[in-house]
């Protein structure tokens, strides 16, 4: 278990708020002893949130092309089939991840790949459960192709909470399954869509871990839909 790059700077405010906060308690209060020992109990709770909001596990990747590995850790609360409107433009499998507080918020590519498309939106702090997060909220979009040419998109999705999404990738990269792609500070989400067709592996409410759980089986033949024109009649 390692401490991820992007907790610093949050670790670093933690820390001096703490000790701030108990020096002033020290010298307007000294003989507050009950006082003190609430701020010492609240300063404790407070570090041990930050640690385990930014802690990284180590893990162990079974990389297979044929499979797609959950992104994050989290709950799986959406499974159907929508339209896709920003890159496909057409019908897809969207399946969404909610990743709360108490989730590890690292977010990893769930397929081995070439980055076909990636697009930052800045948008607003719904809650990440809320059906319009999708579209109105701060978020990213990404494709990967993987070497049979079946593209997969995902999204990272702020939350209420969150105000800072960051990343890793840009179009054109070679990305490893299960490698970081990026981190969503304070509750968030992540949607994928998938070609129909793909066999899913999991149901909604299912608990899901980041880089292990697989959550669907990408089917070889699946290719997207094509519009054949009309003939005309005369």
């Amino acid at each position: 278990m390692t401490f991820h790059k992007e907790g610093y700077t949050s670790l670093a405010i933690c820390i001096l708020f703490i000790f701030v906060l108990n020096a002033l308690i020290q010298f307007y209060f000294p003989q507050a002893y009950a006082l003190k020992w609430v701020i010492y109990i609240l300063s404790f709770l407070l570090f041990a949130i930050i640690v385990q909001f930014f802690r990284s596990p180590s893990i162990t990747i079974a990389k297979d092309e044929t499979q797609v590995l959950c992104p994050a850790d989290g709950k799986v609360v959406v499974i159907e089939e929508t339209e896709e409107t920003e890159y496909f433009k057409d019908k897809r499998i969207q399946l969404s991840v909610f990743m709360s507080p108490v989730n590890v918020h690292v977010n990893r590519n769930p397929i081995a790949g070439v980055v076909k498309f990636f697009k930052y939106h800045p948008g607003k702090y719904l809650v990440a459960w809320h059906p319009k997060s999708s579209t109105e909220n701060e978020r990213t979009t990404i494709v990967i192709e993987n070497n049979v040419g079946i593209p997969v998109l995902f999204r990272q999705i702020a939350g209420a909470l969150a105000r800072r999404i960051v990343w890793y990738v840009k179009e054109g990269d070679v990305v490893e399954q299960g490698d970081q792609f990026g981190f969503i500070k304070f509750g968030s989400r992540v949607d994928l869509f998938l070609p129909l067709g793909t066999k899913i592996n999991v149901n909604i409410g299912d608990v899901v871990k980041g880089g292990r759980t697989v959550l669907a089986e990408l089917q070889p033949a699946v290719k997207a839909p094509k519009t054949e024109a009309k003939k005309k009649t005369v």
